[in-house]
């Protein structure tokens, strides 16, 4: 590499280091990072070469290799791999600091006004090999924003749950079947937020205004084709009664059609047995709320933005290698997760930064560098 090309490097990094959080330095050490890493000369050192580990798609050999060329560090693959478990905490941190200090735009939307809609899923992450360990990532995406608020990184028996997210008041949580039950339900609203949440038939019991179990089917089979209905519901909160409604949508024969093929192929894969009122009640779209302000079609439209949430997984799978854990024992895995998870909230707040350049700054700035790419190495 010659010494333009140092330059051109010495430029980027510096860009990227102002993307991060006050007091990142002081937390490498605080937090475990450098504890016994001679051969780095501090948090910026080890930082450029984390991220060329994590973002690049690099080897722990290949890293070490560009490290060493580059003149960052003199190191083994073996000492990197003990640099990477020890730094999970510090990425961690960083992650939490960059998803606070993200800008929340609202929604025009009057009975939104002011509130934080985020979507929460969970994804499964696999150890290479034939017999493996599994993780879960739980995730939280701001829907104004399309920027993560939230991720917690857990083995991968630890099931799915609204309880497993912070939740401040005025907060709407959308949450797709998985996540609905009275435990997590009741978490959201006992923290002064609304729920939006896909309803299977039998793990949120509700009743009807008169006291009554409130049977979906009974009032799913007297809509229309094509059409939206909503009903009144009570849910048992930890303070009592609460009022809530449910909102259906009648799919149309294609779409139907296009459902019952699905869960048959699902029972296939999984070798499950077929269940005639939940093959029945593939033909709706179901959830539940305690939002008011909004009618059913309103509702139903807020909700189908939690698809964002499975669109982001697939681009942090694809685009960082998410989907393949890379490290077997519980602290490397965890501290790989992380390091992803940061790259991707990296990557957020540079595209975050990027809606708010002026044309003419970005265009001048083309023609004085050449160039508007970030380099790591």
């Amino acid at each position: 590499m010659h010494a333009e090309e140092y330059k051109e490097v010495g430029e980027d990094w510096s860009k990227i280091v102002k993307l991060l959080p006050e007091g990142w330095e002081d937390q490498a050490r605080t937090l475990g990072a450098l504890k016994f890493g001679r051969q780095f000369s501090g948090p910026d050192n080890l930082l450029r070469i984390l991220l060329m580990y994590f973002s690049d798609g690099c080897s722990m050999r290949e890293t070490v290799a560009r490290a060493r060329v580059g003149n960052l560090a003199d190191l083994s693959d073996v000492a990197l791999l003990k640099r990477v478990n020890k730094s999970g905490e510090w990425l961690r941190w960083m992650s939490e600091r960059l998803i606070q200090e993200s800008a929340i735009p609202v929604l025009e939307t009057s009975a939104l006004l002011g509130r934080r809609i985020l979507a929460v899923d969970g994804s499964v992450i696999r150890e290479p090999g034939a017999i493996t360990s599994t993780w879960r990532l739980h995730y939280s995406m701001d829907i104004n924003t399309l920027g993560c608020r939230e991720v917690q990184v857990t083995r991968g028996k630890v099931g799915e749950s609204l309880t497993r997210f912070t939740v401040q008041k005025g907060d709407v949580i959308l949450a797709d079947r998985g996540f609905a039950n009275r435990r997590g339900v009741n978490h959201v609203l006992d923290h002064g937020g609304d729920v939006l949440v896909r309803m299977n038939l039998a793990s949120l019991p509700l009743e009807d205004t008169q006291g009554n179990p409130f049977v979906q089917l009974t009032h799913l089979r007297t809509m229309e084709p094509g059409k939206m209905a909503e009903w009144p519901a009570v849910l048992q909160g930890t303070k009592g009664l609460v009022a809530v409604r449910v909102c259906a949508y009648r799919k149309n024969e294609e779409q139907r059609i296009e459902s019952e093929r699905k869960y048959r192929q699902y029972l296939n894969k999984k070798q499950q047995t077929f269940n005639a009122e939940t093959f029945e009640a593939t033909g709706y779209v179901v959830v539940v709320t305690s939002l008011e302000g909004l009618d059913a079609e309103g509702i139903l439209a807020l909700y189908r933005h939690r698809w964002q949430i499975e669109l982001a997984f697939k681009r942090m799978k694809s685009l960082l290698g998410l989907g393949y854990l890379k490290k077997k024992d519980a602290e490397g895995a965890k501290a790989w997760l992380q390091g992803k998870l940061f790259v991707a909230c990296l990557i957020e707040r540079l595209i975050a930064l990027g809606d708010h350049f002026s044309p003419v700054e970005t265009t001048q700035h083309e023609e004085e560098s050449g160039s508007t790419s970030l380099s790591l190495a």
